[in-house]
């Protein structure tokens, strides 16, 4: 099992547990978390999900491993993302490690996110020969538009003070500190109440799904099965630089 899931009091807790591969998007592990967020909607006793992870590592984007395969790869992370973005529940990220590409996707549709003192991020899908194309969709509406420019572009690493100043993250802190008042809040809320504002914030996130979701997994799908892509994720895998870097 590569999410693992708990509840307690009023929390569904879904943990990806995939140290193996830093928690990356494999199918398998996209198959489960679809699971365990659909088994929390249907909980009546879940106001809110917490997704967290184990290892040092939250999520690091693609299974490079996998990656180019399945041209329909794409598609399937945007239904992941938009099944965040849907649930009628709050989504809330923990991340006490590094998220990298992909998984900065994954914790942009979460409603609210804290990150401690040892997290890193960086979109680092530019050195690779890619681009942050599916995961733009939860992300954009939500980043500063000159900071998603920058890291975009540059691959730069930044931490929890930084992802929060620009709106990937909602809280720097000791994630268990500072997420401590949300939960108890959303405990204490209604489940049609939670739903319906939650419908509110997320209608923005929700149209560039709808206008998007397309154009953006083609693009994903054409740039993971070029050449330029498929040097750069086997230079990351064999620990070179690709050839445009040397």
């Amino acid at each position: 099992m590569l999410v693992r899931r708990s509840h307690e009091h009023g929390i569904t807790t879904l943990t990806l547990d995939s140290p193996h591969n830093r928690n990356a998007l494999s199918a398998r592990l996209v198959g489960e978390l679809h699971e365990g967020l659909a088994g929390a909607a249907e909980d009546a006793d879940t106001r809110a999900v917490l997704l967290t992870h184990t290892g040092n590592t939250f999520c690091a984007g693609a299974d490079l491993n996998e990656a180019g395969s399945d041209a329909t790869a794409p598609l399937g992370l945007a239904r992941l993302l938009r099944s965040v973005v849907e649930l009628p529940k709050p989504v809330v990220a923990r991340v006490t490690g590094h998220v990298r590409a992909g998984g900065l996707g994954l914790l942009g549709a979460c409603d609210i996110a804290a990150a401690g003192e040892g997290a890193s991020f960086a979109f680092t899908e530019a050195r690779l020969g890619l681009a942050p194309a599916v995961i733009s969709l939860p992300l954009l509406p939500r980043l500063d538009a000159r900071a998603a420019a920058r890291y975009y572009l540059t691959g730069e690493r930044f931490d929890a003070e930084e992802a929060a100043r620009i709106g990937l993250i909602t809280l720097a802190g000791d994630p268990d500190e500072v997420l401590a008042p949300v939960l108890a809040g959303l405990r204490r809320a209604a489940p049609q109440g939670l739903a319906e504002s939650k419908r509110l914030v997320t209608a923005e996130v929700l149209r560039a799904f709808d206008r998007d979701t397309r154009a953006l997994a083609e693009q994903s799908a054409r740039l993971f099965a070029s050449a330029e892509a498929r040097e750069g994720m086997t230079a990351f895998l064999e620990r070179r630089d690709p050839e445009w870097a040397r």
